[in-house]
């Protein structure tokens, strides 16, 4: 797998309905995992929000979402992200450096509940990128 860029939107409660309409654009297939599926909050109201949602249509355009947790700022046209993910560790890893050098890590690169290698950060220009370094296959 080749390191793959593309925008991540963030919603308020309206991913799935988002994503739905943005498949009907597109075409393609589209996947969706709620919080509760990988029991990554304990807020009740969040279960069944989405956790993370990815379109890949026929063409190779990826579009991924998510639903915002209610303890985290949601501000409509700053909901996006770059999103860099594969399975080439030492490359990811080196653009996670680069990337938060003089920047923010908001949340470390480390091992997330779906198995993979997850962190989150907003560079020295202000741009929120996330890095997903896929786990090693069971």
């Amino acid at each position: 797998m080749s390191t793959v860029l593309n925008p991540y939107l963030g919603f308020r409660d309206t991913a799935r309905q988002a994503m739905d309409f943005y498949k009907s654009v597109f075409g393609g297939e589209l996947t969706q995992s709620t919080f509760g599926d990988f029991q990554a909050s304990q807020d009740p109201a969040e279960q069944d929000k989405i956790m993370h949602s990815q379109l890949v249509a026929d063409n190779g355009l990826t579009l991924m979402a998510s639903d915002t947790p209610n303890s985290m700022e949601h501000t409509p046209g700053n909901n996006y992200s770059v999103s860099l993910s594969g399975d080439d560790e030492g490359e990811l890893r080196g653009f996670w450096d680069k990337l938060s050098s003089g920047g923010t890590v908001t949340m470390p690169l480390e091992q997330a509940p779906w198995g993979d290698s997850f962190g989150m950060l907003v560079d020295k220009f202000g741009v929120s990128w996330m890095v997903n370094i896929a786990g090693t296959p069971a």
